[in-house]
């Protein structure tokens, strides 16, 4: 018999999708409660399965992607998914191997469109060293869907040996990102075309597979995420709800592109709520953190950077302001912008 319900809302919103509060109560409160199991933790990108594997464990992660436009400025759909899956294993510590592909295509997209993305899908996989194994399809009718959505399922290989995860966090560990912040979120606003606005700025979406291999060596690596829907803010809170920590982050560390800055300025968006799609955050010993920037540098990711600390005290994360002040990032609710990744 299941657990009484404690998710109290009577209907599904936008919110519930967000990556913020909402969407982790619908999570552990409604999912996981029906179909917990001893190889579900909800707290993690891949899963470990309990089976045999030479010193390695089967790892395996699924996601669904649904993203307006289709195509946008740097990727589309197609190659979203690919690098979606496969960076969700590489934060993991794993090496991905395979992927399965289910598309639901509605009545009336266009051929081409779905050609391009198919062709950019297979380039992300010949890059990413993926393989899509098996897959379905179904087209439903037209106003029923938003021309495409795309789910997958990733299968990779991680180290037996190798401990990472949220657990690992203590006071005292440095925050690092990879690179700048909010640029795939501010590509598709801008790629809308809405509030009379356009430009070139291109999504970040990519593979974090070679990220998290320059990271993985370092002794100090306690914890890696993909910042997608919620972006930094939102992992910050993840750390900080894990731990039970107050996390602190360094305004005038953290790389934002003036384009990003510019749009967030206008229509009253927070940069670090914005979804990431080709960055990393990690946490880090105090004593690994400088070595894991210099290995970025030396990668070619020059915005690569310390970015905050984990400290004792209530779970909670705030902003150190350029003026020296301070501000709480509280967890994000309402979600900013619809269908982006």
């Amino acid at each position: 018999m299941s657990k009484p319900r404690k998710f109290q809302d009577e209907f599904i919103s936008l919110a519930h999708g967000n990556g913020g509060r909402f969407m982790r109560e619908l999570i552990d409160d409604l999912f996981a409660r029906h179909l917990a199991s001893d190889c579900l933790d909800t707290s993690v990108d891949a899963a470990a399965l309990p089976i045999e594997a030479a010193g390695s464990e089967i790892m395996v992660t699924t996601d669904g992607f649904t993203v307006e436009p289709l195509e946008f400025p740097g990727g589309n759909i197609g190659s979203l998914a690919v690098h979606g899956t496969v960076n969700d294993l590489a934060v993991s510590g794993a090496m991905p191997l395979y992927l399965t592909l289910n598309a639901f295509i509605e009545e009336g997209l266009a051929v081409d469109v779905l050609d391009r993305v198919l062709a950019a899908m297979a380039i992300a996989c010949a890059d990413c060293g993926v393989k899509v194994a098996a897959g379905d399809t179904k087209v439903v009718r037209r106003g029923q869907g938003g021309g495409l959505y795309l789910a997958t399922t990733g299968i990779g290989l991680r180290p037996r040996n190798l401990n990472l995860g949220l657990s690992q966090v203590r006071p005292g560990d440095c925050v690092v990102i990879s690179g700048p912040v909010g640029d795939h979120g501010t590509a598709v606003i801008l790629a809308r075309e809405q509030f009379g606005l356009s430009g070139d700025l291109q999504s970040d979406a990519a593979s974090v597979l070679p990220i998290a291999q320059a990271l993985l060596p370092l002794p100090g690596l306690k914890f890696m995420r993909d910042p997608t829907r919620g972006g930094i803010a939102t992992v910050a809170h993840e750390i900080a709800n894990a731990s039970d920590a107050t996390v602190r982050l360094d305004e005038a560390a953290i790389p934002v592109r003036d384009p990003v800055r510019g749009v967030c300025e206008m229509l009253g968006y927070d940069p670090y709520y914005l979804a990431c799609e080709g960055r990393v955050v990690a946490v880090l010993a105090p004593e690994s953190a400088a070595r894991a920037v210099e290995n970025l540098h030396r990668q070619g990711h020059e915005y690569a950077a310390i970015v905050g600390e984990v400290l004792a005290g209530p779970s909670r994360v705030v902003l150190q302001t350029r003026l020296g002040g301070q501000r709480i990032l509280e967890e994000l609710e309402d979600d900013p912008l619809p269908r982006i990744c």
